[in-house]
């Protein structure tokens, strides 16, 4: 090889290896609808693992991959009432090697599951469905025909055996329209454009008027969020109301229910005076915690640029602590895109993002099956083509598959200890404590308290918060005035000192700081009856 050949090949070695850095993650998840099979594939496009399913059990629409290695996936159900694009009725969990450990199936003649789905931090996954309404009642709600009418609901279903879940939470579009065509009919108001928190229902009519296709949760806000392809836009609303709450205007941290919160992307919906900015709109998500302009909302709008051109939309919406500013009579802000990506290609339903914590995105351009990481300049970093149309694709790194056991938090009198691992961080009130770096840590204040480790594979995990109370019922001294004994104790405490000849009253709480017991002028304590535990 001559001087001129080895410098070249110097030259794009380097090249490999500075593109090949910028990429986030080490894997990426897909299963194309229709198909029997989920992939995971490196950065190097080779497959890494894989799923595979009975032809009876084909993927419906998202799958998606929850820490520890299990997926979550909607499957498309044989025999369902309801038809039409991509209609599911069942989810499962699958965990590493293909085993279904929950296989649970929400479909009825009069309900069923479609398009997306939302694992929840807590286990519990949320689910859009179908139900069906009377050609009477979709008159009685005022629509201007006489036809039935599938709005869109959302359920959070609390899994509870291997086939069984429970519905812990739900919300109806049904519970939230408008209308100002019959003053005679239910949701009347004479204008629509005050009511943006309401659904007008002769926007579109038509059977499958909202269609609903993205879901996504916000843990912090305790609010979801969806897209509906047929209405052009994206919603938020309240989760941290009741299911009775949100079938009203009011409760809630909002304060207004089930009531839409927010929505963005076509304004004359809900009549105000502004050009629609989005067209065929999927993958409705915040940018999570941890990723640049975290907070944004984000959507897949097929003809975002074109009709032969999608795009990836992100908005920064106006929040006002769990609302959402708007002046009583305009659109929601902003008027136009925080950013937008013209995607590498066209796809006239489904699609895709996910944004990355180093600033790249991954693009799934869903009917071409064609799958890409870019940068935050837009440079193409990886891609991959599939043998099918995949609905959503999503990045993973190692330590979220492989894992690693959540910590675990244990009190023993007055100081806390980790579960073991190679290196501890702990924190208090959301904040890391400086030095606080050892298996165990000694509170000097009460309040709530999380450690951060990492184990010996070099994965971070954080533990669930403990709500830390000083223990009361400790050896105490002052000047021979108190002395409350013995500590720990199997159930009987004694109060002795010049104290306890008074008259005082005694208050025992949990850690929660729950009060349990209340009692007078005793000078001993009876705890035998009282759950093992940490009181004071």
């Amino acid at each position: 090889m001559n001087k001129k050949s080895t410098l070249l090949l110097g030259i794009f070695l380097l090249f490999f290896s500075i593109t090949r850095a910028q990429q986030w993650g080490d894997y990426t998840l897909y299963a194309t609808q229709n198909g029997t099979t989920a992939n995971l594939l490196d950065t190097n496009g080779n497959i890494y693992h894989t799923w595979t399913f009975p032809s009876t059990k084909k993927t419906g629409y998202s799958t998606y991959m929850l820490p520890g290695g299990s997926l979550m996936r909607t499957v498309a159900r044989a025999g369902n009432s309801f038809s039409g694009g991509p209609i599911c009725g069942e989810v499962q969990k699958v965990d590493w090697n293909g085993n279904v450990v929950w296989d649970f199936v929400y479909s009825t003649t009069t309900y069923c599951t479609h398009h997306d789905i939302c694992p929840m931090p807590n286990g519990n996954v949320l689910l859009i469905a179908y139900e069906s309404k009377t050609a009477a009642e979709v008159t009685q709600a005022g629509s201007s025909k006489n036809i039935v009418m599938w709005p869109d609901k959302i359920v959070e279903i609390k899994p509870t055996g291997a086939t069984t879940g429970d519905v812990v939470w739900e919300w109806h579009a049904w519970d939230h329209l408008v209308q100002n065509y019959d003053n005679t009919k239910s949701n009347y108001y004479s204008s629509i454009v005050n009511h943006p928190e309401l659904l007008n229902i002769n926007y579109k009519t038509a059977q499958d008027w909202i269609h609903m296709n993205g879901i996504s949760y916000n843990e912090e806000l305790s609010q979801v969020c969806f897209s509906s392809h047929f209405l052009n836009e994206i919603y938020v609303i309240d989760h941290s109301t009741t299911t009775a709450e949100a079938a009203t205007h009011s409760g809630g941290k909002s304060g207004k229910g089930g009531d839409l919160l927010y929505r963005w992307g076509n304004p004359p919906a809900y009549g105000a005076n502004a050009t629609a900015t989005i067209n065929a709109v999927h993958d409705a998500h915040w940018i999570p915690k941890g990723c640049p302009n975290a907070g944004y909302l984000v959507g897949f709008s097929n003809e975002g640029i074109s009709a032969t051109q999608s795009a990836v939309f992100q908005v920064s919406p106006p929040y006002n602590g769990y609302t959402y500013a708007i002046t009583q009579g305009q659109a929601y802000t902003p008027t136009s895109y925080t950013k937008v990506h013209a995607c590498k290609g066209h796809t006239k339903n489904m699609g895709g993002s996910q944004q990355l914590p180093n600033g790249n995105m991954l693009v799934c351009i869903a009917q071409a099956g064609y799958i890409y990481e870019i940068d935050s300049s837009g440079n193409l970093l990886w891609s991959t083509t599939t043998s099918g149309a995949v609905a959503k694709a999503f990045r993973y790194s190692k330590c979220y598959i492989t894992g690693g056991d959540t910590p675990i938090i244990s009190q023993n009198i007055n100081s806390l200890m980790s579960s073991s691992a190679a290196s501890y961080q702990w924190y208090f009130n959301g904040s890391p404590i400086a030095g606080a770096t050892s298996q165990t840590y000694s509170p000097t204040q009460k309040g709530m308290y999380q450690v951060q480790i990492v184990n010996a594979s070099g994965c971070s995990a954080i533990s669930n918060q403990l709500s830390f109370y000083f223990n009361s019922i400790n050896t105490l001294s002052d000047n021979n005035n108190l002395n409350i004994y013995p500590n720990p104790t199997d159930g009987i405490v004694n109060i002795e000192g010049s104290i306890a000849k008074e008259q005082f009253e005694i208050y025992i709480r949990d850690i929660t700081g729950r009060l349990i017991s209340k009692t007078k002028n005793t000078n001993i304590l009876d705890l035998s009856t009282f759950n093992k535990g940490i009181y004071e």
